[in-house]
């Protein structure tokens, strides 16, 4: 995929060109240390709600650029060296005056978006990642997948058919669009609302039916909770349930790439509740020192299960906490599967030919409950929720997009949704069938020889199993 539509090299020169100063009038100007974009009258808050300014413009891709090296050889030269302090890390000019840095701005941080919620571009012969007609089927073909996908499964749980579930309900365009924009060879640590691109990436529905149904299939053996899916075949690193632990790692597997000089780099994605960890900080500060090519991706879809962003943190959303670190950091609209695939192949550019992270903030409202677990309703409101179901749908806005180019019609809509409906329903069938993993899989595959205690932990197991057999599954082999 990574042949359709080559403009990355354009967009990277838009970003490149943020750091000169000299860049003056309609580009914008340097203030304060940010820079202060036009906006075209009306355009925020006829689009998008305040919350979220959402603007078309190149010129506010990328917000800060790395800071100078601090090493010694590479430390820029000021005219008047006795008015700077020679200090570890580069040199700092002396003031006389005393001024405290403003913990926040006037103008919040505007987002990156190409589509309007009607699905026509918002300027015409806008500068964008163009994609052909099979890349745009493709990432519309999997956004209705993901969507039935997700209402199948969420059903079966409330049916008591799993145990667990969660759904990607307004955020189908931040995952699927991103992935699109990778290759295969890019690693993908995912927090766990990014089924998509698994499913981009080819792992069929069944695998994930076998997944949340943890039978004898599945590739984790059961030993997981549904929606924990993994795939070494996809270079899909396994869900894992503590939150933001998948950032050091991805700033360890992108230093890896670095030094085998690999032409790929490392994807991590995390909610926006995952920046208040501190594996989050750690993650971006371990990335940025050592320069490694990783892309983090903030899905910020408002809620942190029940606590909404505004209760989460008093900085200007995600993509402000990367200038702290020298990451170059973007805001895109994530109901925008253009914006997302043109910010995520710029990233990716950028991470890989210049060796260093990027931070990408997706704005995409969570439309469903945060789990099965969950209620929603109990702390936001109905209106609010429909208003973003309806109004803001990330896959209706694309199939408008795609129907305009003469892509897609009512007919190609029935018989897509019709094949899915029936894998899906045949996929829970054969799930449901299956026999689950044998007792013994709980404790293989993490030692070549069981230590002590594994082995008297599956004794005890057995004899407890044995003394209170008519409560244990029939559908578990004891062998």
């Amino acid at each position: 995929m990574a042949s359709w539509g080559r403009r990355s090299s354009g967009m990277v020169h838009h970003i490149k060109a943020l750091s000169k100063v000299e860049l003056r009038g309609k580009a914008g100007e340097m203030k304060g240390g940010w820079w202060r974009y036009p906006v075209q009258p009306g355009v925020a808050s006829a689009l998008v709600p305040r919350s979220w300014p959402c603007v078309n413009t190149m010129a506010s891709l990328f917000l800060v650029q790395r800071f100078k090296s601090s090493l010694p050889q590479k430390q820029v030269e000021d005219d008047d060296d006795d008015q700077d302090l020679d200090f570890p890390g580069g040199k700092v000019a002396y003031t006389s005056e005393m001024e405290f840095i403003s913990g926040s701005y006037d103008k919040r941080i505007p987002c990156y978006r190409v589509l309007g919620d009607d699905g026509e571009l918002i300027k015409d012969g806008s500068d964008f990642e163009k994609v052909n007609k099979e890349l745009a089927v493709k990432m519309y073909s999997d956004m209705v997948c993901l969507q039935i996908m997700d209402t199948f499964m969420y059903e079966a749980q409330r049916q008591g058919r799993i145990s667990f579930y969660m759904t990607s309900f307004g955020e189908e365009a931040a995952t699927i669009s991103s992935a699109a924009a990778l290759t295969k060879d890019d690693i993908i640590l995912p927090q766990y609302r990014e089924p998509g691109a698994l499913l981009w990436r080819g792992f069929t529905l069944q695998e994930f039916v076998n997944q949340c149904f943890g039978n004898k299939d599945d590739g984790g053996k059961g030993r997981q909770m549904p929606i924990h899916y993994g795939s070494r075949k996809h270079n899909f690193v396994t869900v894992s349930s503590p939150i933001a632990t998948q950032l050091p790692q991805a700033a360890g597997m992108a230093y890896s790439l670095k030094m085998d000089k690999k032409d790929s780099c490392v994807v991590a994605f995390i909610g926006d509740g995952g920046t208040s960890e501190g594996d989050f900080h750690a993650g971006l500060n371990f990335a940025a020192v050592m320069e490694a090519p990783v892309i983090f991706v903030c899905r910020n879809n408002g809620w942190a299960i029940s606590t909404p962003t505004s209760d989460q943190f008093r900085s200007d959303g995600v993509v402000v906490k990367g200038q702290a670190y020298g990451i170059p950091s973007i805001r895109v609209d994530g109901t925008d599967a253009l914006a997302v695939y043109g910010a995520i192949r710029a990233a990716r550019s950028m991470a890989i030919n210049e060796q260093r992270p990027v931070l990408v903030e997706s704005l995409a409202y969570r439309v469903g409950h945060h789990s099965t677990s969950d209620d929603s309703t109990k702390y936001r409101s109905l209106n609010e929720i429909e208003h973003w179901k309806t109004d803001r749908d990330p896959v209706n806005k694309f199939r408008k997009w795609v129907e305009l180019n003469g892509w897609w019609s009512e007919r190609d809509e029935a018989d897509l949704r019709s094949s899915i409906k029936k894998q899906l329903l045949k996929a829970i069938q054969v799930a449901e069938g299956t026999e689950k993993p044998p007792l013994t899989e709980l404790f293989t595959d993490v030692y070549d020889l069981p230590p002590s205690n594994l082995v008297e932990q599956e004794k005890l197991l057995r004899q407890t199993v044995n003394k209170y057999l008519h409560d244990f599954p029939s559908d578990v082999s004891l062998h």
